[in-house]
């Protein structure tokens, strides 16, 4: 019965591989069944409406600082200086002391003054007594008209001999006025130039020595050349009567000094020269800035802005908001379907820190101005409502 047995074996042995097999299948249609995708998220975007304020357009331009006086301390006597009587760069007003020259010649020639004054004084008063004398003889006929005319000339030789010893001894006393080397003005002044014990020459014609200098620091100069193109642009907007000119107003000016990334000093303009520049084509102007700290010293540079529009309304946005497509710029604005759209603008000024929007964009409009690198223009998002920030609106 060999046979019989194999098939009890077989049909025991299906028996208890059949439920392994039911598995099997459920675990392999299990597999087979792939799971649905999920559609993406709209990526996260933070956008906020531009800005919406009155602006002010500043054309800006490079300047030099320059003493409103300046003056170069020179003897006006020669001789030997006896005393220096100021410390290197300090402050000096007007009328201090700075230099001793050795005084005792000029006063010695002052006092040789005096006394030939009083001796033509003494001559004139004589010559006045004996004109007297004769004007009173001649009457009685004791001397003759041409005595009493002798003497008239005498009088008045003698008068013009007072004036000239008069006008000696006022130079005399000047010159030793001028022993005494004072302050012209108020500022700071720079080195000694010249030692105690040194001789210098003097003179009014500009071949004396070179004591010092001295220059004026408040209010001081900027001196800047204003270009062509922004002369003619501010011309016109003169005779639109939407700028006043600055040859007939003090417009205001900001200033920033080296170093500094916003203006800290204020001032006026003060002089645009009558011509332009032949070699560059630019027009010299001149501003007055106030330095009460005197911290701006004559040859500094820095940026002046000059007030170049008459007020406007304008719209504002982040640079950070803006973004470049070759030659133009575009913002990404999020519609109201939540899309994204790139929208060409036309740049103006920074203005408190924001850029002003000339054209392409609306207050009521929503820019992205954080996640700029996840939109895609067509694309949905999911905005995130933030302050601008920047500026009043």
């Amino acid at each position: 019965m060999p046979l019989l047995e194999d098939f009890h074996f077989n049909v025991h042995t299906l028996r208890g591989i059949g439920p392994l097999i039911v598995l099997l299948a459920v675990a392999l249609s299990g597999c087979s069944e792939k799971p649905q995708p999920q559609a993406a998220a709209a990526p996260p975007v933070t956008v906020a409406q531009p800005v919406k304020r009155t602006v002010t357009d500043w054309d800006e331009f490079t300047g030099r600082f320059e003493a409103v006086e300046e003056v170069s301390v020179r003897a006006r006597v020669g001789g030997f200086v006896t005393n220096v009587e100021f410390k290197d760069g300090d402050m000096v007003h007007a009328g201090d002391l700075l230099y001793i020259i050795d005084p005792r010649p000029f006063e010695a020639v002052a006092t040789q003054a005096d006394g030939q004054l009083a001796d033509a004084r003494a001559k004139a008063e004589l010559a006045k007594r004996e004109l007297d004398r004769g004007l009173n003889l001649v009457q009685t006929s004791a001397v003759s008209e041409q005595v009493v005319d002798q003497r008239r000339q005498a009088l008045q030789a003698a008068h013009a001999a007072e004036t000239v010893a008069e006008g000696a001894l006022r130079a005399a006393q000047l010159n030793v006025e001028f022993t005494h080397v004072m302050a012209p003005i108020t500022g700071r002044v720079s080195r000694h130039l010249v030692s105690v014990g040194n001789l210098v020459q003097g003179s009014d014609n500009g071949s004396s020595t070179l004591l010092t200098t001295i220059v004026s620091l408040d209010p001081i100069y900027i001196y800047f050349d204003v270009d062509e193109a922004t002369y003619l642009k501010n011309n016109r907007l003169y005779f639109e009567g939407k700028r006043p000119s600055s040859r007939e107003t003090a417009n205001p000016v900001q200033v920033a000094l080296t170093g500094e990334t916003k203006p800290s000093h204020e001032g006026k303009m003060d002089f645009i020269d009558n011509r332009l520049d032949l070699s560059t084509g630019t027009l010299r102007s001149r501003a007055l800035i106030p330095n009460k700290d005197l911290s701006i010293l004559p040859g500094q540079f820095g940026r002046v802005r000059l007030i170049g529009s008459a007020p406007y309304e304008a719209v504002l946005i982040p640079d950070t908001a803006i973004a470049t497509d070759q030659s133009r710029k575009i913002v990404f604005v999020v519609k109201n379907d939540d899309t994204v759209e790139a929208r060409p603008v036309v740049l103006g000024p920074l203005d408190e820190g924001l850029r002003v929007i000339r054209e392409g964009l609306k207050a009521e409009d929503r820019v992205i101005v954080d996640g700029i690198q996840r939109a895609r223009v067509g694309a949905k998002v999911t905005p995130h409502a933030a302050a601008t920030g920047g500026g009043k609106t």
